[in-house]
This record gives structure tokens, C-alpha cells and sequence, in this order.
């Protein structure tokens, strides 16, 4: 509990002893006003100063000036114990409200813990410690075991593992050696880093995401704007009409004043919408702190409202469905062994940098003497010509194949991009390279189907071949292949007109190129978020790290949040307006009233809460 907490918990037991000693004691008449005017004091305060102040500011019309209005008049009527008992358990309402909402904030106050303190920069041979904002790009920083990654960079110098946790939601530690990014943000485990800065701090991941969960507050979902207007007409229009209730029949000589003013009172205590105005935002704000545990940042409860109505997705092929890396997929040699083949290609790759000869010479056997390869041109659009050991080598497409005089067999057709090699003018065979599915990718399929998830769709530029192949080993619905950019956001405008009343469509994308279509779809996901700023721009969802499988979670969550906000609606306004009723024909008396706001604020509250364990 907080300082301010337990001062409420304290006035709240203070006033509670006193109103019990009074009633056991049976005070009443003067005495009893005196008596009962001192628990009132200590607990209600608070409450009569803030409705004045709202009177003289113009905010006439809120549960203070609800609260005020109602207790004041049970004095007035005489009913002192009644009064007493109002305030007290409207401040044991706050008082609970204050603690759940402490509680949902602890999430998201984690999350922006992970602000670094400061970063160690050498300067003339010494580290010194300076605030991250002072650090520029391409000064040297030292990262000791146990302290945070103050800023993103490259490792210059040092191995150790990473805690991501408080980025991703990942427990497993990353292992980080030089040369290799690392995001501010982390955990420094075991070794101590020296990193070279890439970026200032304003441009770093940790900035951005602090950013990031700052704002999302500000973008409310339609069902906390619904309640907010609502309240804004609701709680005049209940003011108003327990002035009638008050004035009316005693006017028509249905009965005595004090009868009718003691009805109007109650009314105005079961009329305060403290329930809603509190439970719904603190729905949403428990379903993005639940979903920041999981390493899912959400910009705004209007955008977890939109993925619990999420009817079709669709994802971007490379570096959201597959790794985004090529490796060696098949091996077909002719008249040779695999080995050789291998052997025979990496030998005649190993000047190229691009990443199909790399992962060529990944896959060749370990130890190979790259002084075998004394020569080795490129021919543009078409492959390699090397020699290796004295004979020369072909490796390239069937086009390659055909200068070389050697006639290669039909694997056009294969799911990946197809290396053929020739040993002179002999075709020694094939090798296929293709990107490789995520482990999560088939596990995450299957969850979204399996949450109702209408229709899937893959966009790539890859070739049909390969894009079929993943779409058929991964089960989705619709395969659209070999798009350029402008192409996909004509396909997810075309998405957008087949959906279904209420339905809403999710991209998910890696956020690097797919910005134009990230911001097209209804909701933009986006994956590896990792020190990638183009992805915390354009998306309105971001999934910390590239496990495609925290998409159903996030579905999940979302949904959950918003069965709970319907939850509290129906059953807030239901018990306020069957209670309304009851008290305006006598049938209810003040603690009914007392249950009808307080009590139902507890439960809406206790029931909102359950967000935080959302996963």
C-alpha cells in the first residue's frame, strides 16, 4: 500500500470504530448529530471539499457532489447512523478501487523499469558514469554483470547472456558475442560487454517503447468512450430526477415530504456510476499490462477492443512465417555424393557474400581448404564461375547451366531457390535452398483457428512454388504470391471489403518493409521488434520478440477484456436500475442504496481485475 493508502485505511478504521461505538450506545436527538457528525468528518472530508471545488470549477455533476448531496440530506432527515454509513463505505469502495487500479499499474510500472540509470563510458582511460542522454553514437560503453543495457549498439568486445525478459517475456537467456546487436533494455547476466552506440537514446529501443506504453492510456477503446458519455448524461439526468421524485408527489399529495426526500436520497446514492466509470478503463488497463507480462506491447485499449473482433489474418511470408534465413534444404547430386556437391559448390561461393552462398558453406562439410577455389567470376543473372582444383566449376540457375554446355534435369519446380552445378560441361546436380517455417509458426495456425479465427491469408514476393509450399505445410487459406509492396496493399484492400459486419482484419508483418500495409489493416502486428524502429512505428500491436505464437495469446487477452467489460456493464446497469426502482416506490432502503453503488463496485472492480492474471 501506498502512504496516501494506508492514511485512507487509517480514517477508514478510525471512523469505523466510532460509528460502531455510537450505535451500540444508541445515541439519537442532538446528541446524536454531535456524536455522529465526528466519523463523518474524519471519513468524508475529502468527499465535501472536492464537490465544492468542482461546484466553483463547473464539474457540477460527479459522485462527490453525488455522495455529498445524499449524506448531507440524510442529516438533514435525521438519518445520522445512515449517513455515517453512506460515506464510510464510499470510501471503503475508493479505498479498494485505489489498490486494484495500484495493481493493475505494477505490470506496465515493471515494464518502465526498464529505463537505464545511467550508461559507463570510457573517456582518457577511465569509465565514468553519465546519464544515457549524453552518450553520442559511436562512443565506447561498458556494460558490467547485473546492470541494464543503457543504450542499443553493437558488441566491440566481450561475450556474456542477456535477460530479455522485461522486453520479450522469455525466460531463456540470450547469448550475445561481438559483433552481434544488442537492445537497451536487457540485462547484462555474466561477462562484462564493451558495446559501440548505434543510436542516441531518444532513438533507442527502450525510448521507444516507454513511449509506446506512456500513450496507450490515451487511446480509449469505444466502450470506455461509451462510458464516459454516458456518465456525462447519465448523472444529471438521475439528479434531476430525484428532485422530482422529492417534489412531485408531495405536490400531488401522495404523501409527506420527508418520505419522498428519504426515497430521493436513496435514489442518488444507487445512482452513482462509480462501477462502470472505474471498472471498464481498468478492464483494458489490466488487459495491456497482462499482455506487456507476455512481451505483447498494445498502443491503446481501442486496439485491444479491435483484435477481440479479429475475423481474418494475414501475414507477411519472410521474417513473420519463416526465420527469414536461407538454409539448405535438399541435396541432389549426379554421378558425385552429397558431400562432393556440397563441397564443389561452397568451394565455388566462397568469394560471395550473399546469403545463399552462405548458407551453401554452412552446409558443406567443416575443414574445407578454401586455397581450392584460385578463381571465381560472377556472371550477373545467372550464377558463379570458379575453379576448384584445376577444373572449372558451374553454379547457378538453368540458364548458367546452358553456357556451360551441361544439361541439367526439371527441379524448376521445387519449394526454394534451386543451385545447379557443373563439374566442367557435366551436370553434377542440384542443390535447394529455402527458407526455413518457425517452430511456432504450425502451433500458432492452430491456436488462431482454433479461437474462431475465420480466414488466413499468406502475401509474399516470393515464386508461387514457394510461397504454395508454405501455405499447404502450414494450413492457410488463401496464398498470394510474388507481390511487390504496392501489390499487397491492394490485397488487403480487397480483404477489407469481404469482411463481415464487425469483423476486423489483422496484418502481421515484421514492420521493416510492411509499413504501408501495416497501417492499412485494421490492426497492424508486428514481429521482431527487437531494435527494429520501423515496427513500433507503423504498428498498433508489437510482439517483442519472433514468436509467432504470443498472436493467439494476444487474441485471447483481448477477448477475455472485453467479455469482462460487457460483464460489468450488463450486470452494473442491471442491479443500478432494478434498485432505482425499488427506491422509488419505497422499497429499498439506504443500505440497499449502499449495496447498489459501493457493493457493485467492488464486485465490477474484483471482476476487472481478473485482467492482471491474463496470459
Amino acid at each position: 500500500m501506498t502512504k496516501k493508502q494506508k492514511k485512507m485505511l487509517w480514517r477508514i478504521l478510525a471512523s469505523a470504530v466510532l460509528f460502531l461505538a455510537f450505535k451500540l450506545a444508541g445515541v439519537t436527538g442532538w446528541l446524536g448529530l454531535f456524536c455522529y457528525l465526528v466519523p463523518y468528518a474524519i471519513i468524508g472530508w475529502d468527499v465535501l471539499w472536492r464537490a465544492v471545488r468542482n461546484i466553483c470549477s463547473g464539474q457540477v455533476f460527479d459522485e462527490n457532489f453525488l455522495m455529498a448531496v445524499a449524506t448531507v440530506g440524510a442529516f438533514g432527515c435525521g438519518e445520522y447512523p445512515e449517513a455515517v454509513a453512506v460515506m464510510l463505505f464510499y470510501q471503503v469502495g475508493e479505498l479498494f478501487q485505489s489498490v486494484a487500479v495500484a495493481r493493475s499499474r505494477q505490470s506496465i510500472a515493471a515494464l518502465m523499469d526498464i529505463r537505464p540509470d545511467y550508461a559507463n563510458v570510457e573517456r582518457a582511460g577511465q569509465l565514468i558514469q553519465v546519464d544515457p542522454d549524453e552518450v553520442s553514437v559511436g562512443d565506447l560503453i561498458v556494460i558490467k554483470p547485473g546492470e541494464r543495457v543503457p543504450l542499443d549498439g553493437v558488441v566491440a568486445e566481450g561475450t556474456s547472456s542477456l535477460d530479455t525478459a522485461a522486453l520479450t517475456g522469455e525466460s531463456m537467456p540470450r547469448d550475445v558475442v561481438p559483433g552481434q546487436d544488442v537492445v537497451s533494455g536487457c540485462v547484462n547476466l555474466t561477462g562484462l560487454l564493451r558495446v559501440k552506440v548505434s543510436k542516441p537514446f531518444g532513438e533507442s529501443t527502450v525510448s521507444k517503447i516507454l513511449e509506446l506504453v506512456e500513450n496507450s492510456a490515451s487511446k480509449k477503446a469505444k466502450a470506455e468512450n461509451f462510458i464516459t458519455k454516458f456518465a456525462r448524461y447519465y448523472t444529471p439526468s438521475v439528479v434531476f430526477a430525484a428532485l422530482a421524485l422529492a417534489a412531485l408527489p408531495p405536490l400531488l399529495g401522495m404523501g409527506a415530504f420527508s418520505m419522498w426526500l428519504k426515497r430521493a436520497l436513496i435514489f442518488l446514492v444507487v445512482s452513482c456510476p462509480c462501477a462502470l466509470v472505474i471498472s471498464i478503463p481498468l478492464s483494458f488497463f489490466g488487459g495491456i499490462g497482462g499482455a506487456s507480462k507476455q512481451g505483447i506491447l498494445v498502443k491503446g485499449g481501442n486496439y485491444l477492443e479491435a483484435l477481440a473482433n479479429a475475423g481474418i489474418v494475414v501475414f507477411d511470408k519472410t521474417g513473420t512465417l519463416t526465420r527469414g534465413t536461407f538454409a539448405v534444404t535438399q541435396v541432389r547430386p549426379v554421378g558425385m555424393t552429397e558431400e562432393e556437391l556440397l563441397t564443389l559448390a561452397a568451394l565455388a561461393e566462397r568469394f560471395s557474400d550473399h546469403p545463399i552462398s552462405k548458407s551453401i558453406r554452412a552446409a558443406a562439410p567443416e575443414g574445407l581448404d578454401p586455397e581450392r577455389a584460385t578463381s571465381a567470376e560472377e556472371i550477373a543473372g545467372h550464377g558463379v564461375k570458379a575453379v576448384v582444383d584445376g577444373a572449372t566449376v558451374w553454379a547457378g540457375n538453368a540458364k548458367l547451366m546452358d553456357l556451360a554446355g551441361a544439361r541439367c534435369d526439371g527441379t524448376e519446380t521445387q519449394a526454394g531457390t534451386v543451385i545447379h552445378v557443373a563439374l566442367e560441361d557435366h551436370y553434377a546436380g542440384c542443390i535447394v535452398v529455402a527458407d526455413q517455417v518457425k517452430e511456432s509458426s504450425p502451433r500458432a495456425l492452430q491456436a488462431l483457428k482454433a479461437a474462431g479465427i475465420r480466414k488466413t491469408v499468406m502475401l509474399t514476393g516470393d515464386a508461387p512454388a514457394v510461397g504454395e509450399a508454405v501455405g499447404r505445410e502450414l494450413g492457410i487459406d488463401q496464398v498470394h504470391a510474388g507481390l511487390l509492396p504496392g501489390d499487397k496493399v491492394e490485397q488487403v484492400e480487397r480483404l477489407l471489403t469481404e469482411k463481415r459486419p464487425g469483423e476486423q482484419l489483422v496484418f502481421v508483418g515484421d514492420g521493416i518493409n510492411d509499413a504501408p500495409v501495416l497501417s492499412r489493416a485494421d490492426i497492424g502486428v508486428a514481429m521482431g521488434a527487437m531494435g527494429s524502429d520501423a515496427a513500433i512505428e507503423a504498428a498498433d500491436i508489437v510482439l517483442m520478440d519472433d514468436d509467432l505464437a504470443k498472436l493467439p495469446v494476444a487474441v485471447g487477452i483481448a477477448r477475455k477484456t472485453l467479455n469482462i467489460v460487457r460483464q460489468n456493464i450488463v450486470f452494473a446497469l442491471g442491479v443500478k436500475f432494478l434498485v432505482l426502482a425499488l427506491s422509488a416506490v419505497g422499497l429499498a432502503n439506504m443500505w440497499i442504496a449502499v449495496f447498489a453503488d459501493v457493493g457493485v463496485s467492488v464486485i465490477a472492480i474484483l471482476n476487472a481485475s481478473r485482467m492482471l492474471k491474463a496470459s
